[in-house]
Parts: structure tokens; C-alpha cells; sequence
């Protein structure tokens, strides 16, 4: 990660624009067919959670403006990319856990099942504060259509909320919420991130790698 000039990045309007407004963030709402997570996870005994963050992190490797986040009132741009995964711990409360972005299913895999294992376990967060993280909160055992997520002011990073997903007929559906800052990305891009996320989604395969 370092420290780069907002004026000479793509983002230098945006962050003239967007840097110093009262509330920068942006929500999007998206109805996702998750099917086929649901077939894999039960087929291989996968946790849904887990493939749900793989294609998380697969579709936000493949947008440039994910690499760059505002901290504080610098711009910094990052070589990796997390996603952040809330993990109920052994005292019954809610810890934080970075898991690093592979573009291997079975390192990512394994990564998030030894490090939300931990997490739980120590009741200590994993942060990986090199890496431009992607928040996510899933609410599996509630049926709600939406969330919009609170802006601190202090972290600037992009954000997804879930609840249940839903069966009709042959289709699984989840609702997914997705919070960013204005200073990273614009609309088209958050859009083009969840069109890619469908894609992979729908292109999903247990033996996946680089």
C-alpha cells in the first residue's frame, strides 16, 4: 500500500467533490440468484458464507477502483484486496476477521476457516490493515429486504449486508445491500462490481485457481 496523489489518479474528481462531503457514501440494492452457491455448498459441503466472500473478493479484484480507498485525507492505493467476515465468538458476542483475497477457491477457503475458527476462539479481531478490505454482515437467520450501513467518518471502506436468502420454485434469491464511498468509485462502477458478481456466481466452480 501507499500514498498517492488523488490528482493523478482517475479518482481526482471525485475526490475534489466527494472528500469533505457531510455524508460520501453511496447504497446500492441487488437481488442476487445465489442457486447456484446453494447447489455447491450443499453438494461439497462448503459454507455458503465462505463462497459468498470468494465471489465477493473475485468480482472486486476485477474493478481497479477497489485498489484505491480514501483513509482519513489521504488517498492510498493498495496491492491486495480482504474481505471482512463478522464471526460470533465463544462469548457469545461478534468479532471482526479480515480473509485475504486468493483468486484460489481452496486457499481462500482454507484461510477463512482457519481464521474465523481463531477469531472465535480468541475473541480478537484479525485486521490485515495493508489490504483494502471489503466489509461484509451477513444476517442469514433474518428474512429482511435491506440495510443501510452507518458511516462513521472514519472508515471509508466498501460495505455489503445480507439476510436470508429465499426459495421459489427452481431459483434461490438473496437481496444484497452494497455501501462505497462517492471518493472511490462512482454508480457505473458499483454496478458493473454487482453485474460481476452475478457472473461469478453463476460461473462458480469448486475446482477453481488461478
Amino acid at each position: 500500500m501507499k500514498e498517492v496523489n488523488p490528482g493523478e489518479t482517475t479518482r481526482s474528481y471525485a475526490f475534489d467533490m466527494w472528500m469533505n462531503a457531510p455524508m460520501p457514501m453511496v447504497t446500492f440494492f441487488k437481488k442476487l440468484d445465489v442457486s447456484r452457491i446453494v447447489h455447491l455448498s450443499r453438494k461439497h459441503g462448503l459454507k455458503f458464507n465462505m463462497l459468498m466472500c470468494w465471489c465477493i473478493g473475485r468480482a472486486a479484484s476485477k474493478v481497479k477502483e477497489f485498489y484505491m480507498l480514501p483513509v482519513g485525507d489521504k488517498f492510498i492505493q493498495y496491492d491486495n484486496i480482504a474481505v471482512n467476515t463478522i464471526v460470533m465468538n465463544r462469548e457469545g458476542e461478534v468479532s471482526s476477521c479480515d480473509v485475504p483475497f486468493s483468486d484460489n477457491l481452496h486457499v481462500f477457503n482454507e484461510n477463512y476457516l482457519y481464521l474465523t475458527r481463531k477469531v472465535a476462539e480468541s475473541c480478537e479481531n484479525h485486521d490485515l490493515p495493508d489490504s483494502m478490505v471489503i466489509g461484509t454482515s451477513a444476517l442469514a437467520r433474518y428474512d429482511i429486504d435491506g440495510a443501510v450501513g452507518m458511516y462513521s467518518g472514519i472508515f471509508n471502506n466498501p460495505f455489503m449486508i445480507w439476510g436470508k436468502y429465499r426459495k421459489k420454485w427452481f431459483r434461490t434469491t438473496l437481496t444484497v445491500s452494497f455501501q462505497f464511498h462517492h471518493t472511490q468509485m462512482d454508480g457505473a462502477h458499483a454496478a458493473m462490481f454487482l453485474d460481476t458478481l452475478q457472473k461469478e456466481i453463476n460461473n462458480l466452480k469448486t475446482h477453481q485457481s488461478i
